[in-house]
């Protein structure tokens, strides 16, 4: 059954080549008063065009589908992150995958989401996602953030994020919204070069000294999550 959907409705469009999965995303949404489903596709080439032609808020996408069926959601959601930042992506996966989840999160977590389908029958997680990445916030599955920490090697305990200081955790706290080091800065009334200090001395604490690394500001930004999910 469909509920009103309200004039400011977050509008969504839905890429996910299984029926049944698809049935069931739809039907989940259509009783979401605040979401708008604008269209349903099937594989990688009519997501990217659905998205061009009707400009939605949020894509909801499986992570494998056609034509590879590997991982094209994760492209998709690199692709809209340099052609139309504004766009939200929910990506889903049938299982855990740790080096999708950092590909997809990699180049910044805010506007991004990542959900398992075990989680489907709970439809306010799949809803309260949309939400989030509509709001440029993000959501990754609890199950998701444990098997990337320690996918990485660096799943500690909580004391390594309690030697970082009050004003480093607020730092990592905005690090975890996505945010660049200058809109950090501006967000916290501080220099760049003050946030950089930090942002070294937090790589420092949590083990992650290496400057080679590009998965650091990643692996920080999970531990943190991690621990607000303890």
């Amino acid at each position: 059954m469909t509920v009103d959907v309200a004039d400011n409705a977050i509008p969504v469009v839905i890429a996910e080549d299984g029926f049944l999965a698809r049935q069931a995303i739809e039907q989940i949404l259509e009783r979401a008063p605040d979401v708008n489903v604008m269209g349903i596709c099937e594989d990688f080439e009519s997501l990217l065009a659905m998205t061009e032609e009707r400009r939605p808020k949020v894509v909801v996408t499986d992570i494998r589908m056609p034509p590879t069926g590997t991982d094209e959601g994760i492209r998709a959601a690199r692709i809209l992150r340099e052609t139309h930042p504004e766009i939200g992506v929910v990506v889903i996966s049938q299982f855990v995958e740790p080096q999708y989840a950092f590909s997809l999160l990699e180049s910044g977590s805010a506007g991004r989401a990542y959900l398992l389908k075990e989680r489907m029958h709970d439809a306010d997680q799949l809803v309260e996602a949309i939400r989030a990445v509509a709001a440029n916030d993000s959501l990754v599955d609890s199950k998701v953030v444990e098997a990337l920490v320690e996918a990485r090697g660096r799943h500690r305990e909580p004391s390594l994020l309690d030697e970082l200081t009050p004003r480093e955790l607020e730092i990592l706290a905005e690090i975890a919204k996505g945010k660049s080091n200058a809109a950090v800065a501006s967000s916290l009334f501080l220099t760049k070069r003050a946030v950089e200090k930090h942002i070294n001395s937090i790589f420092m604490k949590l083990e992650l000294p290496d400057p080679e690394n590009v998965s650091r500001r990643v692996t920080a930004t999970l531990m943190f999550l991690g621990r607000e999910q303890d």
